[in-house]
């Protein structure tokens, strides 16, 4: 049980499967120094990794790790947070090694057990829980890809429940715990303005950009075994797709937001064939741990349809890449033009209308985009940007926010078990049956096929961070 009297129980040890890896590195180092800054972590943390490591190894990592994350500020924090750290070497595959973490978790009742590790771990390490008793009052926290179709995310699914009931499984998808992204969801709901255009009848399209401008770096190993449809698609975007698609839930309550992002996936139309065009980065080949006769995407563009009474016939794009001319996560709401050409400038397409912009990162904004009458006699004008920008000082880290809320059981920014089966339904078609990958120029926007995709919609808006010109009406809200 992870309730007592109706309340969620607090986590009074965190174990960190795979700690001597990179994502322990980059990512959960900085967001457990940050908990520790704040007086949020006070539980041990206990590392589980095959490596030898003695503590001290353990803390001269988490040092090199903040070091590079932008340094030690407060030293009171920081040794808080290597006195709660504890090592445990051990292979997964062995009782031994589960035996070992029972004994160094002493009194702990209420561990959440994190699994940092690669997918095909994930099995191996839930039963070794399960079998050494470690899952009763616990909590599971599970990285992404879960699973990798929908037939491996249904038995992984199977495989966590025969151990830990649902409400005691976390599904991280680090995108939900960005402020941005999160904004999304509180900027529709928490203004009128918006809901008597946000529907077929004023929405002409959808596109969605996720884009990076360097390659897979390092993880060439880990990217053949995903790609982007499954690494970024599915799981990131599909999730921003739900967010701006979703009817009001009917209240606060984690529930109640993840029963309206699972009608969103039920109602998407699987994905056939047509549907998508995957690139591949010049040079990918070459990258460490990649096959030479490689045929995984590095970028993937694909048209969507939401067959519900507020988006039919809507078409939603969504494009996401490795090597494209800017780092930029962006949602542009394309709305339909005037009925009428009352005006000589008056747009008759979706070129040149009305749009509503989300620019998620590197800078939260959020535009409204219409036009403005010029100086003069004539009524012709400009279209003009009213944006509001939204500067993120002292933001919380995503893993810190959801290391945080997972061990204090808050479902809110999780993913739930018929969501996950309900997007890996949408994808599958195309993972059995795919067009090859084309080949595209570092820097530019993918293949020229991904433009073909969207002509009749009018083109992809290839979002620029520079396109903001000071002549723009612009709004800041300060967040300091």
């Amino acid at each position: 049980m992870n309730e007592n009297n109706g309340k969620a129980v607090q986590s009074d040890a965190l174990v960190l499967f795979g700690i001597t890896g990179d994502l322990a590195y980059k990512m959960i180092f900085p967001a457990l120094y940050a908990m520790a800054k704040r007086g949020a972590l006070t539980a041990p943390v206990i590392g589980v990794a095959l490596q030898k490591w003695t503590r001290g190894q353990l803390q001269e990592r988490v040092k090199d790790s903040l070091q590079h994350a932008g340094g030690i500020d407060d030293q009171k924090a920081f040794d808080r947070l290597l006195s709660l750290l504890r090592y445990v070497s051990g292979d997964y595959s062995h009782a031994e090694t589960f035996t070992a973490l029972k004994k160094e978790l002493g009194d702990a009742r209420h561990p959440a057990h994190y699994l940092a590790i690669p997918p095909l771990l994930f099995e191996t390490v839930i039963r070794g829980l399960g079998t050494a008793g470690l899952a009763k009052g616990a909590r599971v926290i599970v990285e992404k890809p879960f699973g990798r179709d929908l037939a491996s995310a249904r038995e992984l699914n199977r495989v966590a429940h025969s151990v830990f009931p649902e409400e005691a499984i976390f599904r991280i998808d680090h995108f939900l715990a960005k402020e941005a992204i999160m904004n999304i969801h509180y900027f529709r709901f928490a203004n009128a303005f918006l809901e008597p255009i946000w529907n077929r009848n004023y929405v002409a399209g959808v596109q969605i950009t996720l884009a990076e401008d360097f390659g897979v770096e390092k993880r060439g190993a880990f990217y053949e075994t995903v790609g982007c449809l499954r690494d970024v698609i599915e799981n990131h975007l599909f999730q921003e797709v739900a967010l701006m698609a979703m009817e009001p839930p009917v209240s606060q309550d984690s529930d109640a937001l993840q029963t309206e992002k699972a009608k969103v996936f039920r109602a998407m139309r699987p994905l056939q064939p047509d549907d998508l065009v995957r690139g591949q980065y010049n040079g990918y080949r070459e990258e460490p741990g990649v096959a030479r006769d490689s045929d995984v995407e590095t970028f993937c563009a694909l048209r969507l349809f939401i067959d519900s009474w507020r988006w039919e016939g809507v078409p939603w794009y969504l494009r996401s890449g490795k090597y494209l001319a800017e780092t930029v996560n962006e949602v542009l709401v394309q709305l339909k033009p005037p009925p009428h050409k009352l005006f000589e400038d008056s747009p008759r397409t979706v070129d040149g209308a009305n749009y509503v912009r989300f620019q998620l990162s590197p800078r939260s904004t959020i535009a409204l985009a219409g036009r403005v009458k010029s100086k003069g006699k004539q009524f012709v004008g400009d279209q003009k940007e009213l944006s509001m920008i939204e500067e993120e000082c002292g933001e919380r880290l995503p893993y810190e926010r959801l290391l945080e809320d997972a061990m204090a059981g808050d479902h809110m920014l999780f993913t739930r078990e018929d969501t996950v089966d309900a997007a890996w339904a949408v994808v599958d078609p195309v993972l059995k049956d795919q067009p090859p990958s084309i080949p595209y120029r570092r820097g530019s926007w993918g293949p020229k096929e991904a433009e073909a995709l969207i002509t009749e919609d009018g083109g992809w808006h290839n979002p620029s961070l520079e396109e903001q010109e000071p002549e723009d009406v612009e709004q800041r809200i300060s967040s300091a």
